[in-house]
């Protein structure tokens, strides 16, 4: 069997610590870069055609309703897979679905940039989605097991949490930069050359990793929560746009829950589970998982609240309302790069819930905005801070759902975190959309900050809420700590 570095070294959890490398091998380096080059490239991506949607749609003829499908059918197809195609990665070989996810993606974002219609720029989106839900559990998995359970690890994951979120900002920059300057079909240019940067020079780094024993693919448990998983984030993101009583909505919401049920029905009766139950009822995983969904949820739609913030109430232009959020970005890389020094001094479950207390404080000083430009001084301060308890939050929850697991569950549980990140990255928009229009009375620049700041009360409470689970049900739970 083929191994990755750190599998070679015998670092599948339970081995002895002694035989892990202490410090980066060169090797090693070359690895994280890779594996870091390839998850910002994704994050970029989640948010690079939002300033543009506009200009796309002008250019090739999208009717405004069928506009928003160019970000549902990305994001329908990166949520719904990401659990199964963790788990095909386990299965068939982590370096295999990180390359091949990898071509499909360079080339999906190549005839994406040459669309000269809505149905190939569509295609071109299923296709970036599905090479998202392969690449982004295989990359986390392989780098997962190629850097030992402690400090090296906590190290990897801070970094790469860092640079995730910082693309999501990068990408909403870019994006306005790229369209004003050159065009829209740039942003699916960009990602040719990093892809193919990446393919020419992991093959030779990179090693495969996979079991010795391949079981059988769960395909009853695969379907299942593929549909279920499909529905759901259907039926969020037609609630955010038609309102949460809509039919549109609350069939695909129904449908998704009964799969769902399904799903859990199939996985508690097969010899070779999807997921098995047992690493389910783990705490860490559990309530790692539930971290992560609140910290996801929250940042990505505060980002929308404070963009509409931006340009209804301040009145500034899309590109300039993107440069406003380099501070967030900044915040994002700071908390990134100590979140594994603050793990390694007082454990993944307190950094949890420092960092959730921080991004609180930070969320609620933003009910305190005014409607003038003098008040951008909260805004940024408040967007710094809470970037780096958000990223605490982030770091401690990839630490704590992937720590005391296997090797060959490693696809697995990177799954599951990457199927949390993109399900928390779908329902809060939507969410936090619907309690902003709720709250909004009349019309013009007041009404819209009055809702505006409803539904950031409502983002400081459920960050609140978050904060509380991990202090609670993760009590006990194994720690991680240098």
């Amino acid at each position: 069997m083929s191994v990755t570095d750190a599998e070679a070294a015998g670092t599948a959890s339970g081995t002895a610590a002694g035989t892990a490398p202490a410090a980066l091998t060169p090797r090693l380096r070359l690895v994280l870069v890779l594996l870091l080059a390839a998850q910002f490239m994704l994050a970029v991506d989640f948010s690079i055609l939002n300033v543009a949607l506009p200009v796309i749609g002008e250019g090739l003829g999208f009717s405004l309703g069928h506009l928003q499908w160019i970000a549902t059918s990305f994001a329908l197809c990166a949520a719904g897979f990401t659990l199964l195609f963790g788990r095909v990665a386990d299965l068939f070989g982590r370096r295999r679905l990180f390359l091949g996810g990898l071509v499909v993606l360079g080339a999906a974002s190549l005839v994406g940039g040459l669309a000269q219609n809505p149905e190939v720029l569509i295609a071109a989106r299923v296709l970036q989605g599905l090479a998202t839900a392969a690449v982004t559990p295989a990359g986390l998995s392989l780098l997962t097991t190629s850097f030992p359970e402690g400090p090296l690890r906590e190290k990897a994951l801070g970094l790469n949490g860092a640079l995730m979120s910082a693309g999501f900002t990068t990408g909403a920059v870019l994006g306005g930069l790229l369209t004003d300057l050159l065009s829209w079909r740039w942003a699916f240019f960009v990602n040719v050359p990093v892809a193919l940067a990446v393919l020419i020079v992991a093959p030779t780094v990179i090693k495969e990793s996979r079991p010795a024993e391949r079981p059988r693919l769960d395909v009853p448990g695969a379907v299942s929560v593929t549909l279920g998983l499909l529905a759901l984030v259907l039926g969020l993101t037609r609630a955010g746009e038609k309102g949460w009583g809509s039919a549109d909505a609350l069939v695909p919401l129904a449908a998704g829950a009964v799969l769902l049920l399904v799903f859990l029905a199939v996985e508690r009766k097969v010899s070779a589970p999807l997921v098995p139950i047992g690493v389910l009822g783990k705490r860490s995983v559990a309530w790692g998982n539930v971290a992560g969904l609140i910290a996801f949820l929250t940042e990505t739609s505060l980002v929308f609240l404070l963009t509409l913030y931006l340009q209804e109430v301040l009145g500034f232009s899309p590109l300039a309302a993107g440069l406003s959020f380099g501070v967030l970005g900044i915040g994002t890389v700071v908390g990134g790069s100590t979140a594994p020094k603050v793990i390694g001094r007082i454990g993944s479950r307190r950094t949890l819930i420092a960092g959730g207390l921080l991004q609180t404080l930070f969320t609620a000083s933003l009910l305190g905005l005014g409607d003038d430009r003098s008040w951008m001084w909260l805004l940024l301060v408040a967007t710094f801070a809470g970037g780096v308890g958000n990223m605490l939050v982030i770091v401690g929850f990839m630490v704590t759902a992937t720590s005391g697991l296997a090797d060959h569950e490693q696809g697995l549980a990177t799954g599951l975190a990457t199927m949390t990140q993109q399900i928390g990255i779908t329902m809060g928009t939507p969410i936090m959309s619907a309690v902003a229009t709720a709250a909004m009375t009349g019309t013009g620049a007041a009404a819209v900050l009055g809702g505006l700041k409803a539904a950031i009360a409502v983002n400081a409470a459920v960050v609140l809420l978050g904060t509380l689970t991990s202090a609670l049900f993760l009590r006990g739970a194994r720690p991680s700590t240098r």
